[in-house]
């Protein structure tokens, strides 16, 4: 206990403190495979255009151009985007100021092979070059893969 006291007496604890980033998770997941439950926020993206639906883009996932560009060129996907860029950062910023150090954000379709994993991915590049550490994962991509046949 004294040498933590003696760190904060010289003022070295809060020198740390103000390199702390927020570590940020997004991950994609199907919605028929249950919501996860460690999540600080869950959307769901079930409202977007689906490619599953389109014989060319099924056997493919989010994180194939054409399927990205199918579900976020759309309409709603494109303006979807541009609020959730701005809700994201703005999430991002008052979790640091409230001094968190995870925000978990979970992204679901039905799935989770193509919508969900496309907003993923492009969240994921929109938060290149901000102060966050990063994890992006795809719960449930490669599950049931015999379905999208």
């Amino acid at each position: 206990m004294m040498e933590l006291k003696n760190l904060r007496e010289n003022n070295l604890v809060g020198l740390m403190e103000d390199e702390v980033e927020l570590q940020v998770v997004l991950f994609s997941f199907g919605f028929k495979y249950g919501s996860p439950i460690d999540c600080n926020i869950i959307l769901d993206v079930r409202f977007l255009p689906n490619p599953y639906w389109v014989a060319d883009l099924r056997l493919k996932t989010g994180k194939d151009a054409a399927v990205a560009d199918f579900v976020l060129e759309s309409y709603e996907g494109a303006l979807f985007m541009e609020h959730l860029n701005t809700m994201l950062r703005f999430l991002i910023d008052t979790n640091l100021a409230a001094g968190k150090d995870i925000l978990r954000v979970g992204i679901g379709c039905t799935g989770g092979h193509h919508r969900s994993v496309a907003v993923v991915e492009t969240l994921a590049s929109s938060l290149d070059g901000q102060s966050v550490r990063l994890t992006q994962f795809h719960r449930d991509l490669g599950k049931d893969t015999k379905a999208l046949s």
